[in-house]
Parts: C-alpha cells; structure tokens; sequence
C-alpha cells in the first residue's frame, strides 16, 4: 500500500471517529464572518424540526481571535417558528478573563466559545425554525452600538440531543 493510500485511509479513519463521537448533535452550521461584523449584519440559520417532545440545548458558537476588543459580547437572538412566532432574546457573555485573555478553546490566537442559548428546551411545532444572530456591542457610556465588532471570524449555531 503506497504512502498516499495510507494517509487517505487514516484521515477517513480520523473523520469517521470524530463524527461518530459527537452523536447528541442535531445541528451545526456556521457562517463566516469578513473580520468585522457590522451592527446590522444578521447571520441566519434556518433548519426543520419534526420533535416536538425531545428536549434540546441550543448554542450560538463563536469564533474569535486577539483582535476582539472587548470583556464581553452582546447578542440579539431571534427565532422564528413554524407558526409564524417570533421569540428575541438579548443576550450577553463573557468573553475574556480579568487579565484580558480570551476564553474559550483553542490553542492558537483563535477561540472557539461554546454560548448557552436555551437549555432543555422543546421545540413547540413540527417545521422550518429561522434563528437570527446579531450582535449589540455597546462601549461603556455610549448608547449607539459598535458600528463594526473586530475580532469575530464565524458564528454558529448548534442544536444538541440533552440525553
């Protein structure tokens, strides 16, 4: 078996492994994000959901690296329901620890954080469910809103089984 075979082997070998592990998830997805995320700029997912008797946790993931600026991070989360139902949430996370350094995982100046958005929670109808993600950075003392957020690479949004 030649040198090339054997990696190919051992990389699906990898992939099979790391997918079979993560057996809770329902969904995930990200959206990249151009290094500056505008006060606006609403990062959607949409998905279907057909249990309506499961309870789930659902995260918003965020990607962020040394030139995220701030302790913490405010959000504005929408989900639109099958039935037309709009719930927001406004949301806020800590983001780094009292010396500055970015939270979350990761070894490199890239952070990965892992935010609660609902815990053991169900889903109320059978159908298409519309999230919404966008971010409400405001600097202490200033009512406008960070006009473009630095630091943040992607947002993502997971959906996973609690049992």
């Amino acid at each position: 078996m030649s040198r090339n075979n054997r990696f190919l082997i051992f990389g699906f070998a990898l992939a099979v492994l790391f997918v079979s592990c993560d057996k809770k998830r329902i969904f995930d997805e990200y959206m990249e994000i151009d290094g500056s995320w505008h006060k606006k700029q609403k990062v959607t997912f949409a998905f279907e959901q057909k249990d309506t008797v499961q309870e789930y946790n659902m995260f918003v993931n965020i990607r962020n690296n040394d030139e995220y600026p701030y302790n913490n991070l405010f959000l504005i989360v929408s989900m639109l329901q099958p039935d037309g139902v709009t719930k927001v949430d406004t949301l806020e996370y800590q983001m780094a620890n009292p010396d500055g350094s970015l939270m979350g995982e990761g070894f490199s100046d890239v952070k990965e954080s892992k935010l609660w958005y609902k815990e053991n929670a169900k889903f109320p109808k059978a159908g298409k469910y519309v999230v919404t993600v966008q971010q409400a950075v405001r600097e202490t003392g200033k009512v406008p809103g960070v006009e473009q957020l630095q630091g943040v690479s992607e947002v993502g949004f997971r959906i996973e089984k609690t049992n």
